[in-house]
């Protein structure tokens, strides 16, 4: 066992109760809804990303984390531990993955007032197969406590949370230490969904296509990961996974969790397979208005426009009994942009490697809401990266260019021309569906955009392209301002990361003028 891990002692242990027994424990925080599921309201309603640090002892930190010094954390370990000592404490132990080869023992220590937690923790992962033995990862939780602040010591696979009551933090701290955990392993952990498409080529053959989908909170990822797709049978979708997969150098993806993290806003009938599953009795939900007959009202924000939902992965039409993906044959980047950024590019390795790093959107209201709207970037759209991110961004090219077959494409699922006095033109839903449908089937025409280098479509089956060309809302000056403005913002970005390797840095810059030439030529 680590120095820095240690048994937790308690005037009481409540050991692993079970989902119902958690429930009950909850009742006095709960509101039932009309479809039967619990319901609670938090004080703090997204996550402590600004609260968050890294403890310096054996792992080398990244640019964009915070460093705590290993003898504060101890110090403040103690006092946790001695606080604990007169209280009533559920210890929960369950299990991320299914694999032979990635499977974590996973250790939750909360004290009993805040047993909705636990619960909604509970539905997120797996029994364990031997819960008396020596966990892989722990999280010691007191939302009580009198200072907001988390911290993680990945070598000891510890993580204490303190002064929050939001359940995020409590699912991605193992989350966070998992993807450590796999980036040991000489892979990388992604916050991506995962999900299969079942389509018919012109022969007639069914061919299973897999796809991983990057995506900051709040972008679509969660939408896209679980919409059908419209495909009828022998065609279908194979959902997976929705927040965090982890990847090895062959482009094998293990699931990590049984239950989704759903965002709420704007959930409503259309989205037929997210609704379904986010009305059963056994979904449980965050910071939304549920009004005191039980009528939930997922559209109004007046608590958070963060409201969150916590469903079982089999109640979601499209799963089965297996979480991991057999390859990644389609990457996909989700951007949320309203300029120029296309509907879609096809990109080359050294690109894929470059919007990676870049994780570009607008910030949501999961992340930090009082800044939802504005420009982001998030490299790898994963905020819980431990460890030089270059790191990151440099594996990934490698194993894009040991794994040819994988195809890497940027989605932006905002709008595009958008400016003050002109809406532009919204990307739907449908829209977007529809181009990971062609992906799927390969049958997207492309031509290369002669600013950029990377593919744009010029025919997708399904959609008229048209509209969506971002060169039609802007004059040829304001166009080459708006490039010239991004590319700075770009540049300025990478150069934050000194051991990023040269060609993924070149990848976002101009191309020659012979290049140039040949692109608008074709």
């Amino acid at each position: 066992m680590h120095p820095f891990r240690r048994p937790v002692e308690a005037r009481v242990i409540i050991d692993n109760p079970s989902s119902e027994e958690l429930r009950a424990m909850a009742r006095h925080e709960e509101k039932t809804t009309e479809f039967g599921s619990a319901s609670y309201v938090t004080r703090i309603r997204s996550r402590s990303a600004k609260f968050t640090y890294i403890v310096k002892d054996g792992v080398t930190l990244g640019v964009d984390q915070q460093g705590m010094e290993p003898e504060k954390a101890a110090a403040l370990a103690d006092e946790v531990h001695r606080y604990l000592q007169d209280q009533e404490v559920i210890r929960l132990d369950r299990q991320m993955g299914l694999h032979d080869d990635f499977s974590l023992h996973c250790r939750l220590y909360i004290t009993k007032k805040y047993a909705r937690i636990p619960y909604q923790w509970h539905t997120m992962l797996f029994p364990p197969k031997n819960k008396d033995g020596e966990p892989d990862l722990v999280s010691i939780y007191v939302p009580e406590w009198p200072e907001r602040i988390i911290f993680c010591h990945p070598e000891a696979g510890v993580t204490y949370i303190l002064g929050t009551d939001y359940f995020g933090e409590c699912k991605k701290s193992f989350l966070r230490k998992a993807m450590y955990v796999a980036k040991k392993h000489g892979w990388l952990g992604f916050h991506a969904g995962s999900k299969v498409l079942r389509v018919q080529n012109k022969d007639g053959v069914i061919n299973e296509v897999g796809f991983i989908l990057f995506g900051l909170s709040g972008t679509g990822k969660t939408t896209l990961t679980m919409h059908d797709h419209g495909l009828k049978d022998p065609e279908g979708v194979g959902i997976r996974q929705d927040d965090v997969v982890m990847m090895n150098e062959r482009g094998f993806c293990y699931g990590t969790e049984n239950g989704f993290y759903i965002k709420t806003e704007g959930l409503d009938e259309s989205q037929t397979v997210l609704y379904h599953a986010a009305t059963s009795p056994r979904a449980i939900f965050e910071n939304i208005m549920v009004l005191d007959d039980g009528t939930v009202q997922f559209d109004n924000d007046e608590l958070t426009s963060n409201g969150r939902g916590v469903i079982l992965r089999g109640e979601v039409e499209g799963t089965d009994g297996n979480i991991d993906l057999t390859k990644a044959d389609r990457i996909v980047f989700i951007t949320r942009r309203n300029d120029i950024v296309p509907v879609v590019a096809k990109l080359s390795p050294e690109q894929a490697a470059a919007f990676f790093m870049l994780g570009e959107s607008i910030e949501t209201s999961a992340g930090d809401p009082t800044r939802a709207g504005q420009p982001k970037r998030q490299v790898g759209t994963n905020p819980f990266i431990i460890g030089p991110e270059w790191d990151e961004g440099n594996r990934l090219l490698d194993i894009l260019r040991a794994n040819p077959d994988i195809e890497c494409y940027l989605l932006n699922t905002g709008s595009i021309g958008t400016r003050p006095g002109k809406p532009g033109i919204d990307i739907t839903i449908k829209v977007s569906t529809t181009i990971m449908e062609q992906m799927a089937r390969g049958t997207i025409k492309w031509h290369r955009d002669p600013e950029w280098g990377y593919l744009v479509p010029v025919d997708v089956p399904g959609i008229d392209i048209t509209p969506y060309n971002p060169r039609r809302y802007y004059s040829a000056e304001e166009y080459r301002e708006l490039t010239n403005k991004l590319r700075a913002e770009r540049r300025t970005w990478l150069a934050k990361y000194p051991g990023l390797r040269k060609e993924i840095i070149t990848a976002i810059e101009p191309l020659t003028e012979q290049a140039r030439a040949a692109a608008g030529a074709g």
